[in-house]
């Protein structure tokens, strides 16, 4: 999904429960077109108190997210270098087994199946 179209529905969705949250608790009666001072301070009250835990929440959540992230990005790192580590040292056993090798001055046989060892008599 688009990113802005996600950011677009999740406001809408938050904009609608602060809507409902705020007018079932804040109108009592439906005899007027405008809202009675005290509704209007009511919805005023509860819009405020929403929008202020709203952020309180997404600081929370930001935070929380920001430790998360760093904490697998330090992990991902330290895989990395274990990985790499390890990879150096298959490496020198390799050049080691190379190297002695080479100083024993033997080459690696294959030894020839039997069936093909028949023929080669003379």
């Amino acid at each position: 999904m688009d990113p802005n179209l996600r950011n677009l529905k999740d406001f809408l969705t938050l904009y609608n429960k602060v809507t409902e949250l705020c007018f079932s608790r804040c109108v009592d009666n439906l005899n007027q077109r405008e809202l009675g001072g005290q509704e209007d301070t009511c919805v005023d009250r509860c819009v405020t108190k929403f929008a202020r835990f709203n952020q309180s929440m997404m600081k929370v959540y930001v935070d929380v997210q920001t430790t998360i992230n760093t904490k697998r990005m330090q992990e991902v790192e330290e895989n990395a270098r274990k990985l790499e580590q390890q990879r150096k040292e298959d490496r020198q056993k390799e050049e080691q087994i190379e190297k002695e090798a080479v100083t024993a001055g033997t080459s690696v046989l294959t030894p020839i199946p039997p069936a093909a060892s028949g023929n080669l008599s003379m």
